[in-house]
């Protein structure tokens, strides 16, 4: 490297930083640093710049750094020509200050001309700042720049940082880089492990910074960090087993050391008989442990945890390891056999004491209004030939929030649902039922399967259209970010459970439902106020009207769905144009459309249908009728006529049995009929009788394919 260029470092070490936030912090200090550098016009390598962190740092090393910035030119746009000159030529006071403001002389002025006229132009060179006086404020402004929702102080300072800061390290290549940060003086001294490396770690320059904390027992880089700690859990592990190290708790367990190592610990096989998920959420939640599997999956009396330092006796390590566990595990133990003393239906009492909301009542009022559209769904999906119990949802439903109740939820809350199965699979329930308490909640995060079993299908439905339903009836629809009930994710729950379960279920008739269970106090207490303040007293207006308001916040969370699967806005809008209330018909129709998108004749049937809408526009009010035979001219008006004829005896049978893509097929082949007509045929003729025929010609293909989406919305070129 030339002696121009060298390796840039920044370290800021630290107190121990929040686990959790550190690879957000690092990313934007390094894109903060790498920002400024561009902004000031530095040459660096900025593409091979490096982020590196700790649980007591913040670094950056940038290859190829300029030491001083290019020559920077700058303009500057001065007075029109006319203000600037008198009427004899002659600079005005106004062009002579500007010139003396830009340090030229009049006669070094430029001119350039924009929409208003001809205007002076000063032009101008200065040389570089040397990078090192710049580093500072970069600095500055890319750590003031960084995600921090609750600073810290400490000591008599007036600065903040998210924790303490100790040292900091600017190096450009050997170079000390001069700066004061956070009340901190650079220079070229950083820190190793607490414990193993507690002295100073001196810096010979930026390029050896990394081999160096390596020595004194720090991996700086969290890539590197992270694949010790995954070798470290497979080196400990017991032969056979299979350790579950999901990414999250890599992460965390990865930020929260500098130099991993693995500890082989157990735990008192009692305990195995707590359901396995409230042990492995204790390990990995409350003690960043890893739990151990056999073959078959289930849990072993195994875990394994990460210390953040290389013990002489690592032994006592894993004493203090499973001592710590233990109480946390007996905690459990003893939740879980208090809730088995009483069966899951007993809790439904105490759900009437808990409130749900104000206007909406108490959480057993929405498990009765729950049970009741569980029970309507179920039969609706019977009626539409999908088999699925109604005893048994309706069942479900009405114990689905009973283990909120229990000691072990209360402890665990992310185990709700998990709970709800055990309980009931002890206490006897029918399996579709315990098995729909813990998948009603499905999807629980995004890229989460929806419930496999009928029943939790349609409890996961039931659920979420209630919540939907009362939530927007109140008047706390989401707004902005602000989203408290988690509607967006309910409602794209709900969505993709109607869809991936392939249920035919009208979800215009699903609100409907649920809204009429509410009381009229709840459509009140979120309907628009009147000038007088008091809400219109229309409860069924009220009902219509926010019926459609649920099924367009829908279908706006399916646009998104759709464009990650790949389906282009076009394709998700010539379908919505129709507003079907059948999501999984819905979803039928976007594929035919996709499809229908790649064949030859799609551009031009979308041109076409364009063509049919607007003429049927500029004809509104005219009226469509029967297309009357005797009036069409033979040639190309008679030949549509015959090739849609042929088309529509094919269409009732496509329709019928939902076969979208062949409809769409079929009506593919009118391309070329189409295409002569318009080439052929003068539609808006003076005879008021056979330009209405025409029209409704028209109106009848289009309504073909109006049959599976408004292809109109599709691209014509």
């Amino acid at each position: 490297m030339s002696q121009d260029h060298a390796s840039l470092l920044i370290e800021l070490g630290t107190e121990e930083l929040p686990p959790k936030a550190l690879d957000e912090l690092s990313t934007a200090f390094a894109s903060g640093v790498c920002d400024g550098l561009a902004k000031r016009g530095i040459a660096a390598d900025l593409a091979g710049a490096k982020r590196y962190c700790s649980p007591r740092r913040l670094a950056v090393l940038v290859p190829a750094v300029a030491a001083q910035q290019p020559l920077q030119k700058a303009e500057a746009l001065g007075p029109y020509a006319n203000i600037g000159l008198d009427a004899n030529g002659q600079p005005t006071p106004a062009l002579l200050g500007f010139a003396a403001k830009n340090g030229v002389a009049v006669d070094q002025l430029e001119r350039t001309t924009d929409a208003k006229g001809e205007r002076f132009l000063a032009r101008s060179e200065k040389p570089g700042q040397p990078t090192a006086a710049l580093l500072p404020e970069i600095v500055a402004e890319a750590l003031k720049a960084l995600p921090i929702p609750k600073p810290m102080r400490w000591g008599s300072h007036d600065y903040t940082f998210v924790r303490p800061a100790h040292w900091l390290v600017i190096l450009h290549g050997d170079a000390i880089v001069d700066a004061e940060i956070l009340g901190l003086r650079s220079g070229r001294s950083s820190r190793g492990h607490r414990y193993h490396h507690p002295q100073p770690v001196h810096v010979v320059d930026a390029d050896s910074w990394l081999d160096a904390l390596r020595a004194a027992k720090v991996i700086a880089d969290p890539a590197e960090r992270r694949q010790r700690v995954r070798a470290e859990v497979a080196r400990v592990a017991p032969a056979g087993s299979s350790p579950r190290l999901s990414d999250a708790l890599l992460d965390e367990i990865a930020n929260l050391t500098e130099w991993p190592v693995g500890i082989a610990c157990t735990f008192e096989r009692e305990f195995l008989a707590v359901p396995q998920e409230a042990l492995v959420t204790t390990m990995e939640t409350n003690q960043k442990f890893v739990p151990v599997f056999d073959a078959e999956g289930r849990l072993t009396e195994h875990f394994i945890g990460v210390a953040n330092i290389e013990s002489k006796d690592p032994a006592e390590i894993r004493k203090g390891y499973e001592r710590v566990i233990r109480p946390r595990f007996a905690d459990a133990k003893f939740f879980f056999d208090e809730d088995l003393e009483s069966p899951l239906a007993a809790q439904q009492e105490s759900l009437k004491n808990v409130t749900y909301q104000q206007a909406l009542g108490s959480v057993w009022d929405k498990t009765v209004r729950v049970a009741e559209l569980a029970r309507v769904i179920a039969n609706r999906l019977r009626e539409a030939g999908i088999e699925v119990d109604a005893a048994l949802a309706t069942r479900a439903a009405a114990l689905s929030k009973c283990d909120l109740m229990t000691r072990m939820v209360g402890e665990f809350p992310e185990l709700q649902g998990t709970m709800g199965r055990y309980y009931a699979s002890a206490g006897g329930e029918d399996a579709e039922v315990a098995r729909a308490l813990d998948e009603f909640y499905r999807p629980r995060f995004a890229g989460d399967d929806i419930a496999h079993g009928r029943v939790g299908q349609v409890l996961a439905v039931a659920e979420r259209i209630d919540t939907l339903a009362g939530i927007f009836a109140v008047g706390m629809k989401p707004s902005g970010n602000k989203d408290p009930f988690a509607l967006r994710r309910a409602a794209l729950g709900l969505a993709r459970t109607l869809i991936e379960g392939d249920l035919a279920l009208d979800l215009r008739a699903q609100f409907d439902e649920a809204l009429a269970q509410l009381p009229d106090a709840a459509l009140a207490a979120g309907a628009p106020k009147g000038k007088d303040g008091v809400a219109p007293q229309d409860p069924a207006a009220r009902r219509n009207a926010l019926v459609g308001e649920l099924y367009d916040f829908i279908l706006d969370r399916l646009r998104g769905y759709y464009a990650e699967r790949g389906v282009s806005a076009e394709a998700f809008e010539a379908v919505r144009e129709l507003a079907p209330p059948d999501l999984a018909d819905f979803d039928r129709r976007v594929r035919a459309v996709v499809e229908f998108a790649a064949l030859p004749e799609a551009r031009a049937l979308a041109a076409a249908n364009k063509r049919i809408n607007n003429l049927l526009r500029q004809a509104a009010g005219a009226g469509l009728g029967p297309v009357d035979d005797a009036l069409l001219a033979d040639g190309a008006e008679r030949a549509l006529r015959e090739a849609h004829n042929a088309a529509l005896t094919d269409q009732a049978a496509f329709v019928r049995q939902r076969d979208y893509v062949g409809l769409l097929k079929r009506l593919a082949k009118l391309r070329e009929p189409i295409d002569r007509y318009f080439e052929d045929v003068m539609v808006m003729v003076d005879d008021e009788c056979v330009r209405a025929n025409r029209l409704s010609l028209l109106g009848a293909v289009g309504g073909s394919f109006m049959a599976v989406a408004d292809i109109s919305q599709l691209p014509t070129a």
